[in-house]
């Protein structure tokens, strides 16, 4: 079959239980087919839509996620934290989480922003972002290969324009790449 990414809306009214069933249905598909790259869940936006005014997740709720999702789904090998939903700090936060992408800066955007999300960013921000985080920041394709680390701050691109998609790719003992170094932790 054609792999793709995995994904769970979360702030709509569901339950705890009912979230941690929806992991449970995604780990067993992959336990079956082996199709997934990647988990990545998202937050509600309120704005805009017929469930306006809906009780949004928190952020808390949220990184919690990203953390149950890095323990529960082992068989999953990206967790992607959504800094288009949540902000660009609590994306780098995510990475601390157990997030080890942060997914894609894209030309133009219209599903999350026609909902109410104005988080906006660029190639340079992102690196800086996972930089300052204690990560090694790269760009990658939409299969998770390696196309430039940005292990050398003096090596970083001087230009903002889109490239690609950007992900952390050192965390020890997680799902980066073995051949690259990591960082010496604080």
């Amino acid at each position: 079959g054609v792999e793709s990414t995995s994904t769970m809306l979360m702030g709509t009214g569901e339950t705890n239980a009912e979230r941690i069933e929806h992991l449970r249905m995604i780990r067993d598909v992959q336990d079956r087919t082996g199709g997934f790259r990647a988990f990545i869940p998202y937050t509600y936006q309120p704005e805009n839509n017929h469930l306006k005014g809906r009780t949004q997740a928190t952020l808390f709720e949220y990184l919690r996620m990203i953390a149950i999702a890095r323990l529960f789904m082992d068989n999953v090998q990206h967790i992607q934290g959504s800094w288009l939903t949540t902000g660009k700090e609590v994306g780098q936060l995510s990475l601390h989480y157990g997030a080890d992408d942060l997914g894609s800066i894209m030309l133009e955007e219209n599903v999350v922003s026609s909902a109410g999300a104005k988080h906006r960013s660029n190639r340079l921000e992102i690196i800086d972002l996972i930089r300052k985080a204690g990560r090694v920041p790269a760009q990658r394709t939409t299969t998770y290969e390696h196309i430039v680390v940005h292990d050398d701050p003096a090596n970083d691109p001087v230009d903002e324009r889109v490239m690609s998609h950007i992900s952390s790719t050192a965390i020890a003992g997680g799902t980066a790449h073995p051949e690259l170094k990591l960082l010496a932790s604080n």
